[in-house]
């Protein structure tokens, strides 16, 4: 019998994590199995401290886990050199951060258009694309201005446009809310909602449980291991796993 399901973006098995520091060892990521398929909205969630941020930061790359492996589109990454998972964060990763990092020597114009013209875009089209992104996130006429002159919701649209300049297949986002408020929130919800109704994949990160209402899947984070994974076809709640108050999505 063919299988119609959507090709995996996204395929992790037994990823292992620990960061050593002062005092007793800290168990970000515990043997964590997970699959992403292509069209989901996938929303992890959990208390400050479940390993929720560290588990994106090694599906992005930007960590090596300890243990486990990771493979994209069916490729396995565990030969990746830093050098190419810049690349995979240029051409097949879009990666929004809490806190934007954006480059506050460049122009919004240049921060939206750097990941292209690194990824061999022609500066024509790379233009292009991001005069239709700004356009479409609301930021026509804020070119020229630097991230330090705009609000954080601003700041958080313009690393909207940056991560998605190179259309990547999978979109990555870590608390891309915990900087702003409500307004700003309910706007990076509704970008997302947009986004994926187009057919982004997103792996969201957040406590927030109004930007997870937004995801069609979420999955509950405790103690560096999921402990809930639950679709949210039709409105359907979560499943509440036998751990008290694991599942609570806070303000």
């Amino acid at each position: 019998m063919s299988d119609d399901r959507p090709a995996e973006v996204l395929r992790a098995e037994g990823l292992v994590k620990t960061h050593h520091g002062e005092g007793a060892p800290a168990h970000a990521v515990r043997g964590v199995d997970l699959s992403v398929r292509r069209g989901e909205f996938v929303a992890i969630t959990g208390p400050s401290g479940a390993g929720k941020s560290t588990l994106l930061h090694l599906l992005g790359g930007l960590q090596r886990p300890d243990a486990g492996s990771i493979r994209l589109d069916g490729t396995s990454t565990d030969a990746y050199t830093e050098a190419r998972w810049a690349v995979e964060r240029r051409t097949r990763i879009g990666i929004v951060f809490q806190f934007f990092n954006l480059v506050s020597s460049l122009s919004v114009a240049d921060n939206v258009e750097l990941p292209a013209l690194l990824a061999g875009v022609p500066p024509k089209k790379a233009r292009a694309e991001r005069a239709r992104l700004l356009s479409e996130l609301g930021l026509e006429g804020k070119e020229r201005s630097m991230p330090g002159e705009l609000s954080g919701g601003e700041q958080q649209r313009v690393a909207l446009a940056r991560a998605l300049v190179n259309h990547p297949p999978l979109l990555l986002a870590d608390e891309p809310a915990g900087s702003l408020d409500s307004k700003g929130t309910r706007e990076v919800m509704r970008l997302l909602s947009r986004f994926h109704q187009r057919g982004q994949t997103i792996l969201l990160v957040t406590h927030d449980a109004r930007l997870a209402s937004a995801a069609d899947r979420v999955i509950s984070f405790f103690d560096g291991r999921i402990v809930d994974d639950a679709r949210l076809d039709g409105g359907t709640p979560p499943r509440r796993a036998g751990i008290s108050g694991v599942l609570e999505l806070r303000d």
